[in-house]
């Protein structure tokens, strides 16, 4: 696998991401229980970011002294795009979150928690499948057209159906274990399972979890392909994903009281993910430049942005 980190780039890509969840953790009290205000979740977005981007500087400043402007300017690039493909695709996560709270009625102040692990459990998945999806699209580079069939039906699918809700007390995972395993009637604080007349129950905050993390690795088949047709460079793809995914959670908050306002979104989201399968279908034919790339997703998202918030606010006028 060609890529540009080595061993010691890695090593600070670890100590930022390390750094940064022990702040959230420690300082801004992501392990108290409390509601997260949307001035809290404004100003950690906007730590995440300018985290990531601090992190691209960085990037070009070591390529641009050590494999040339070129170099730089293309990985950089590419960090970016792979980065606000992630972004803009996390955005249905939150808007699955958004529904499975909403289902087992969990209040904001004991979200933040699930979705702590939900994170957790995100970065170590996310690694272990883009080591895997390098390591296989090297050798084997006919899954690339794979990886571009599949998200282009993907983007069909969720096109055609992206008013369709999923009745989430239909999951067959939920019902197994609602059949096999007691849980409690309502929620327990914070806690995940308790001790009831010495019996070991689960809590609904525990089956909003398990859903959480199903959902990632759901979207993570649709995301980490997506990202593969930006850049192959493991180093690459892995730090543009987490990045992206590290500010998710802060993100859910900022938009938790505002998820009704993007209704088209999912529309400009099924266009991304139909314009990256058709660039990863034809790559072998005419590769389109990263910087297209990038302007065509920031494009697509911003007009499906605007669009959103027009017809919101159409129909409050009506």
């Amino acid at each position: 696998m060609e890529t540009v980190g080595n061993g010691w780039m890695w090593a600070i890509f670890a100590l930022i991401v390390t750094g940064m969840l022990l702040i959230d953790l420690l300082l801004v009290g992501g392990g108290k229980q409390h509601r997260v205000s949307l001035k809290e979740a404004a100003g950690w977005s906007l730590a995440w970011v300018s985290v990531s981007l601090a992190f691209a500087a960085g990037l070009w400043v070591y390529l641009d002294g050590t494999a040339g402007r070129t170099v730089a300017n293309v990985k950089v690039v590419e960090f970016i795009t792979g980065y606000l493909v992630e972004k803009s695709l996390a955005v249905d996560n939150v808007f699955v979150w958004m529904m499975i709270f909403g289902y087992f009625s969990i209040p904001l102040e004991l979200q933040r928690r699930v979705l702590l692990y939900g994170i957790l459990g995100a970065i170590v998945l996310r690694t272990i499948m883009i080591f895997a999806g390098s390591w296989l699209i090297t050798e084997f580079h006919w899954l690339l057209y794979v990886f571009g069939v599949f998200l282009v039906i993907t983007g069909l699918k969720m096109m055609w159906f992206s008013d369709h809700d999923p009745d989430l007390g239909k999951n067959p995972f939920i019902r197994f274990i609602r059949s096999h395993h007691p849980i409690t009637d309502r929620l327990e604080g914070e806690r995940f399972f308790v001790l009831k007349d010495g019996v070991r129950m689960m809590t609904p905050l525990f089956l909003a979890l398990v859903l959480v993390e199903i959902t990632d690795v759901i979207f993570a088949v649709d995301s980490i392909p997506a990202v593969f047709a930006i850049t192959t460079d493991p180093f690459i793809v892995l730090t543009s994903n987490l990045f992206a995914i590290l500010g998710l959670r802060a993100m859910y908050f900022l938009m938790a009281d505002m998820g009704n306002r993007f209704e088209l979104l999912k529309y400009g989201l099924a266009v991304i993910l139909m314009f990256i399968g058709t660039k990863m279908l034809i790559v072998d034919w005419y590769k389109i430049p990263v910087l297209v790339s990038l302007s065509v997703v920031a494009t697509i998202l911003l007009i499906s942005v605007f669009a959103s918030l027009w017809h919101s606010k159409r129909k409050l006028q009506g």
